[in-house]
C-alpha cells in the first residue's frame, strides 16, 4: 500500500547523505536544507551544485532560516523554523509550528505551508509530547490552513498516514535511517 499526498518534505542537514534518486515523483518533493554550522565558500559551491541537481529533477529546494544563503543559492524558497520570528515579503515560505500560537505566527509571516510537529511519539529524551492522529486531525480541521505533519514517522506507522487529513508529509530522521520509506510514498 502507498501513501499518496500532494507534497513530501525532506529535511536534510548534509547534502552528501541524501540520495535524490530515491525520490520518484519529484514534482511533489521539497528538500529543506538545514545548515547548523558556518558555511565556507567551498561548501556554498557544493550547495549550489546540489540545488541545480534538484532543479534538474524538478525538486523544490528550500533553505532554512538563512536569507543570505537563500539568495546565494537561488533556492526555491525559505523555511522558517518555529523560533524564527522574522517577516520576509514576497518569498515562498514554509513554516514550522508546535502549537496554536506558532501556527498563528506562521500565518501572519505569510507561510504558504506549515509543518506541524509531532504527530507520533518520538525517541527524543527532551521531547516526549505528541499529538496523535485524532488530535492532529482536530487541530487541522479547526484551521483554515492545511498543516503537514512531522515527527515520529517510521516504517511501523507509515500506513497510519492515510488517516491523516493533510496535503503533505514531512520527514526528518525516517528518510535518513530508512531510505526505503520514500519508495512507499508515491
Amino acid at each position: 500500500m502507498f501513501i499518496i499526498k500532494k507534497k513530501y518534505f525532506f529535511y536534510i542537514d548534509n547534502i552528501k547523505n541524501f540520495d535524490l534518486n530515491l525520490i520518484k515523483k519529484s514534482s511533489k518533493a521539497y528538500v529543506i536544507y538545514r545548515n547548523k554550522s558556518y558555511i565556507k565558500l567551498k561548501n556554498i559551491k557544493k550547495i549550489i551544485k546540489f540545488r541545480k541537481l534538484c532543479k534538474s529533477k524538478n525538486i523544490k529546494f528550500f533553505i532554512a532560516n538563512d536569507i543570505k544563503l537563500y539568495k546565494d543559492t537561488k533556492a526555491d524558497g525559505l523555511y522558517l523554523s518555529a523560533y524564527n520570528k522574522n517577516i520576509y515579503k514576497n518569498l515562498p515560505l514554509i513554516g514550522s509550528a508546535h502549537n496554536y500560537r506558532e501556527i498563528d505566527q506562521k500565518i501572519k509571516q505569510g507561510c504558504n505551508t506549515i509543518i506541524f510537529s509531532r504527530l507520533f511519539k518520538t525517541n527524543y529524551k527532551m521531547k516526549k509530547n505528541f499529538y496523535g492522529l485524532v488530535r492532529f486531525n482536530l487541530i487541522n480541521q479547526k484551521n483554515n490552513f492545511k498543516l503537514s505533519p512531522l515527527g515520529g514517522i517510521n516504517h511501523s506507522n507509515l500506513l497510519k498516514l492515510n488517516l491523516v487529513n493533510c496535503d503533505g508529509l514531512a520527514f526528518l530522521s525516517a528518510a535518513k535511517k530508512k531510505p526505503a520509506i520514500s519508495n512507499r510514498l508515491f
